[in-house]
């Protein structure tokens, strides 16, 4: 990234960190790295974020709430509940394996990042509950069982298609498949027919 003359902001930082990330990956990222992409000195990106590990959080909740933007775009957008459930969980499938497969080493990067950073990904995921919880919600009769509770148990059935564990899985034959499986039969489960007499 080369200096400018624009004003530094938190968000150019934090891209230039990303690009110096993907470029010396995270044990040899540094902060004067990040400071010598933007033509200034470490000290005023340190304005910005108190300490290294301050950088790597932010950089870090920047990249995951990429992710939830999207999703909760979803979760207000048109269609009925069902719909929007369905593409809420193949939009998350999809923006995972988009990362894994589309810039491996960034996404390796942040594997290790998110190692580090705790405190992010469990907001993370707790906002990806909630929205999960209200399209749940949206889309069940009175008297379902907790729709917090069942959104937990449906983002547990679904790891396999989110949680970066499993991202060497993403690109096998038959992936798709396998994940239309499991989300119909999840959907299933959560509007089932009702006996017919």
């Amino acid at each position: 990234m080369a200096p400018t003359t624009e004003p530094l902001t938190a968000e150019r930082i934090l891209e230039a960190t990303e690009e110096v990330l993907r470029r010396h990956g995270p044990a040899k990222a540094t902060v004067v790295d990040v400071a010598r992409a933007l033509g200034v000195s470490h000290g005023t990106v340190y304005r910005h974020f108190p300490t290294k590990a301050a950088l790597r959080e932010a950089v870090t909740r920047r990249w995951l709430d990429h992710t939830a933007t999207r999703l909760a775009e979803i979760v207000s957008g048109p269609g009925t509940p069902e719909q929007r459930l369905r593409t809420w969980l193949k939009t998350l499938f999809d923006l995972k394996r988009a990362k894994a497969c589309g810039d491996p080493e960034l996404f390796a990067t942040y594997s290790v990042l998110t190692d580090e950073t705790g405190t992010p990904v469990g907001e993370h995921i707790e906002i990806l509950l909630a929205q999960l919880a209200s399209l749940i919600d949206a889309g069940t009769a009175s008297g379902t069982p907790d729709p917090t509770v069942t959104a937990r148990a449906v983002f547990q059935a679904t790891a396999r298609f989110h949680d970066p564990y499993y991202a060497l899985h993403w690109q096998r034959p038959g992936i798709e498949d396998e994940f239309n499986a499991v989300l119909d039969l999840l959907l299933r489960g959560l509007n089932p027919t009702p006996p017919t007499h």
